[in-house]
């Protein structure tokens, strides 16, 4: 028989166990609404504005990780465990690259608007491995020339070899990258990229130094960027649409264009890894960045603007005007990938990148 002083005991402690499992449930609920979806990305998609609406959605809070190379991406990647990352922002050049590493998993082609994206930014010779789809383009644009149009002749900068033009001396940054760079003083030549080899080099490294002597800084990005809105400068040699128009409303003088001659085309694409452990959300989070209102977000992102790979992308008439919008399809038809040189030709470049880092 059960005392009244046992009575209470017993009460106390299904008291207890209620409470503890109310607090687990509970507890349970808010981690369930709390998923974290990892990303590896460049820092246009770290943008608040573009994650907002996709966390609020899937009650998710997704985890930015900034990089600036795919070198470092998978030097991060080595020290991370399976599983750890859920979606890949990389250089389409480098989707081939990370799919022998076996870092990707495939995509099916029905889950995403491809019909939507330009035609020649699809590009199946980046994206699709031995037949299968990895990656898919989300935005691209352009190394050529930016530039404050009130200080320069606007037609002047639509012939490529204003950048050794000595009208402008003194008054050009060039961007620190060798590879776009050098493809513009090809194009400047009147040598396709495409057909770039080490017989060239010699003509090239002459301009380079040309360029060199009309330049006031070689930099990154930002100095580059910061030396043009400062009015340090007046033209960025490799510079495009994400080294001003982010800066437009500020400075609506600071402005881009791809030569007559062509000009170099960068390109971004995103895919799942392999070794996530929520791959369906990871593949909602892509859908979602691909839709006209994900693609019109990431392309004004407050790290830099580009062109959306959707055709449908939600965007004003005042930012497609910055984009150049209508002038795309003659910018696409007249532009080359980076080159994917062999390690030979590489070094060679580099060589010639030195020599015009260090010439006086």
């Amino acid at each position: 028989m059960i005392t009244i002083k046992s009575k209470s005991v017993v009460k106390a402690v299904l008291l207890f166990v209620v409470i503890t499992f109310g607090f687990l449930t509970v507890s349970g609920s808010v981690q369930a609404a709390r998923k974290e979806l990892n990303v590896l990305t460049w820092c246009d998609h770290t943008d608040p504005a573009l994650l907002r609406s996709f966390e609020q959605k899937h009650k998710v809070r997704i985890n930015m990780k900034e990089y600036d190379g795919t070198g470092v991406a998978l030097a991060l990647l080595e020290q991370s465990q399976p599983g750890d990352w859920d979606v890949f922002v990389v250089d389409s050049i480098d989707v081939a690259r990370v799919v022998k590493l076996g870092l990707l998993e495939p995509l099916k082609e029905a889950d995403f608007p491809f019909g939507d994206i330009f035609p020649q930014i699809r590009t199946p010779e980046l994206h699709n491995i031995q037949g299968k789809l990895y990656a898919m383009p989300e935005k691209f644009g352009y190394n050529t020339i930016a530039y404050n149009n009130k200080k320069v002749d606007p037609a002047d900068m639509r012939d490529a070899a204003v950048l050794w033009n000595p009208k402008y001396k003194g008054r050009m940054a060039v961007y620190d990258y060798y590879i776009p760079v050098i493809e513009m003083v090809a194009i400047g030549l009147g040598i396709k990229p495409t057909q770039l080899n080490k017989s060239h080099l010699p003509a090239i490294k002459e301009k380079l130094f040309a360029m060199k002597k009309m330049s006031k800084l070689v930099g990154d990005v930002v100095q580059v960027q910061t030396a043009l809105a400062t009015g340090e400068v007046d033209i960025i040699a490799g510079g495009g649409e994400f080294s001003v128009s982010v800066l437009h409303k500020e400075n609506p003088a600071l402005d881009w264009v791809l030569p007559n001659q062509g000009g170099v085309r960068w390109q971004q694409a995103i895919g799942v890894f392999a070794a996530s452990t929520q791959k369906d959300l990871a593949v909602k989070f892509v859908q979602y960045i691909l839709s006209p209102e994900g693609q019109g977000k990431l392309a004004t992102s407050s790290c830099y603007w580009a062109m959306p790979a959707n055709s449908k992308a939600v965007l004003t008439p005042e930012q497609k005007k910055i984009l150049r919008w209508d002038e795309q399809p003659k910018f696409l038809s007249n532009s080359y990938f980076y080159l994917q040189p062999d390690e030979a030709f590489d070094k060679a470049m580099l060589d010639v990148w030195t020599q015009f880092l260090q010439h006086k």
